[in-house]
């Protein structure tokens, strides 16, 4: 379960959120193109646009349920 504590500063201000446990898979930014990208130098994903579409919401849900190491974060699950 991705915790806060440990998010990638480059992650946008909101809801969703990778943290340090990113294994660079590319799942989350297939699923969800519009919302997540990599860090090149760094080697791991983050969030750079958060949903802003009930579309989106779906595909940033998608991405984290289906993330192999729950490296995405929902702060919304923690509210």
């Amino acid at each position: 379960m991705a915790d806060i504590a440990n998010k990638y500063p480059d992650n946008v201000p909101g809801k969703y959120y990778v943290d340090n446990q990113c294994i660079d898979c590319d799942l989350c930014r297939e699923t969800a193109p519009a919302n997540f990208t990599r860090n090149s130098d760094g080697g791991y994903s983050f969030v750079y646009k958060q949903p802003a579409t009930p579309d989106e919401e779906a595909l940033c849900k998608e991405a984290k349920d289906g993330c192999p190491v729950e490296a995405i974060g929902d702060d919304g699950d923690q509210a």
